[in-house]
This record gives structure tokens, C-alpha cells and sequence, in this order.
């Protein structure tokens, strides 16, 4: 299958928004790799030397505009015979550091404590990329475990244009610190062609990302995307190298714990033949409901289960 590298720059990044009409900037085949550099933060994020700017950050924040509060993005694109209805399988091959350092702040009015802070405060972290750490202003330094904040496929075309910030049934902002190398993600496809995009580039995160930031950073990455006819999907899921994992948006935390439990009873059912009631109940035993985020408008939810539990009655 081919290969193909796309970077981050002022005539393949969209800022803010997913948007149907948006056209692709590259058109590839099903099956095909492609290498996808992105670049994240506006100007009042910048960091002070010695830390260096990307040339490619600075002419996107000059010359991109950013349409609706939200995320660069780069793409979209477009896979070669996809049609609305089919799913897109994005396999993560590899993600890599883009330069080398990170921001994170927190703000009045933001994340799972909107109260908890009086005035902004940001920090500036640097990466270091052979020992994969980042070192906190107080000298802690955090294991890397880099993953993209968002990643998806076009919105279905009478949502018009739409914010980057909200996870939604065609991905988006999903900030699943799951979704590392190794890891496969679905997408429901709502346009022809899919239309996949990427950005949000995070060091590091834990679940709920509960001031609004992770370690925001610029990464690399590189991706299998395929088209797969034989799958059906409303929301979102994924595959790790030991677990499937269903997801689901709301402003609910408890809306999207019982969309994401009942997704995996569906799957489990469709893949072992046990029953409802049993998938149920193996839930209850092996399951494990996780807040994904608590800050982006819609929250998140993804229940995990060792595939191992996949077992049908023998």
C-alpha cells in the first residue's frame, strides 16, 4: 500500500471547526499509510526562549483563521471509495514528538472546577524527547505517553460547520488517553470519502483532564486508515493491543455511562453470541467505566474490556 506524509501548514490546517463542505487536501486509497504533522496553540500560549516556536506554528497562527473556538487541525483526508454509513479503521502506527515542549494552563471558568482558580495560570514544559519525560516548573518529571486530542471523520452535512471542541458521533475532541500507538480507532462515516483530520496534540493526560489542559504539544503521527464495509457504528470505539472499548459524549456523565455500557453489551453479544442478560452481567464482572473528560461541553465516558472476556460458551 502507498505512503503518504502530509504537514502541518497554512494550506492543509483548519482552525476551530469540522465542516462537511471542507474540501480534502489529500485524497488516498483504503489501506494506505500516511504521516500527519500537527501544530497546536495560540499566540498567548507561546513559550519564552530558550524554547523554539515552529516556523509552521507562527504562519498558522498569522494566516489561518480560526473560525469557532476550538483546535488546529490538520487535513482533512479523503479515503478513496468511502461512502456515509461504512466505518473508517484508523490504526495508530506511530506517534512522535513535534518539537519540544508543551503548555498547560488553568482558568477561571474552566474545567471540573470552574471556581478553583482566580486568574489564569500557564506553564511551560519542557520535553525531552530521548527520555521521554516532561519536567514540571517544581521539578517533577511525568512519563510521556503521547496520544492526539482529536481525531475524526466530517460531520454529516446538516450539522453545517461546527466547533472541534465538543466530542461528538464522528469523533472529534474525544482526548481519550487510550488512543496511543498501537491502538485502532472506528469512526461512522457521515460523508463520502470520510474526510479525516487530526490535531490536539497531548504529551501526557489523565483521565478527566479536569482543568481543561493536558500537556498541549505538537506531535507526529502516523496512521493506516482503511475503509471497513463490514461494520456499522453510531458512536466511536476502539481497540487496544488487550481491550475493546466503546465511548460515548453528553452533557451527562451518567447519559454517556449507560450509552457506552450498553454499546458493549452490543459488542460483546455480536462477538460471542452470549445473550443480553449475560453480556450484562460479564460486564458487571470484567468492565471498567471510565471518565474520559469532564471539560468539553460534551463529557465522555469509555468502558474497556480485556478481549480475553470475548469468549463464547464452549
Amino acid at each position: 500500500m502507498a505512503q503518504h506524509r502530509i504537514e502541518a501548514g497554512t494550506d492543509t490546517v483548519h482552525w476551530g471547526y469540522f465542516d462537511a463542505a471542507l474540501p480534502p487536501v489529500l485524497t488516498i486509497g483504503s489501506g494506505d499509510t500516511i504521516t500527519i504533522s500537527t501544530v497546536s496553540g495560540a499566540a498567548d500560549v507561546m513559550p519564552p526562549p530558550p524554547l523554539q516556536v515552529p516556523e509552521a506554528l507562527k504562519a498558522v497562527q498569522a494566516h489561518v483563521p480560526n473560525r469557532l473556538p476550538g483546535h488546529m487541525c490538520t487535513g482533512p483526508v479523503a479515503i478513496r471509495g468511502a461512502r456515509a454509513g461504512q466505518v473508517l479503521e484508523v490504526r495508530i502506527d506511530a506517534i512522535e514528538l513535534h518539537y519540544d515542549w508543551g503548555y498547560t494552563f488553568a482558568a477561571p471558568l474552566k474545567g471540573a472546577l470552574p471556581e478553583e482558580v482566580a486568574e489564569r495560570h500557564l506553564i511551560h514544559i519542557p520535553l525531552d524527547r530521548a527520555r521521554m519525560v516532561g519536567r514540571l516548573p517544581w521539578g517533577l518529571e511525568l512519563p510521556l505517553k503521547p496520544f492526539f486530542g482529536v481525531m475524526a471523520v466530517a460531520p454529516p452535512p446538516g450539522w453545517g460547520m461546527v466547533s472541534t471542541l465538543p466530542p461528538r458521533r464522528n469523533g472529534g475532541n474525544l482526548d481519550n488517553k487510550e488512543l496511543v500507538a498501537g491502538t485502532t480507532l472506528y469512526l461512522p462515516i457521515h460523508v463520502d470519502g470520510a474526510n479525516f483530520s487530526v490535531g490536539d496534540g497531548h504529551g501526557v493526560q489523565g483521565d478527566g483532564e479536569v482543568c481543561v489542559t493536558a500537556i498541549e504539544t505538537g506531535l507526529v503521527g502516523t496512521f493506516t486508515l482503511t475503509v471497513r464495509d463490514d461494520m456499522r457504528l453510531d458512536w466511536p470505539m476502539a481497540e487496544t493491543p488487550t481491550h475493546v472499548m466503546t465511548m460515548a459524549f453528553d452533557p451527562d456523565l451518567d447519559t454517556c455511562a449507560k450509552i457506552a455500557l450498553d454499546l458493549m453489551i452490543g459488542l460483546i453479544h455480536a462477538r460471542t453470541g452470549l445473550s443480553r442478560p449475560e453480556a450484562y452481567m460479564l460486564c458487571s464482572l470484567a468492565a471498567d467505566l471510565r471518565v474520559t473528560q469532564l471539560v468539553n461541553g460534551n463529557n465522555g465516558i469509555h468502558c474497556m474490556l480485556p478481549k480475553s472476556c470475548l469468549v463464547g460458551r464452549s
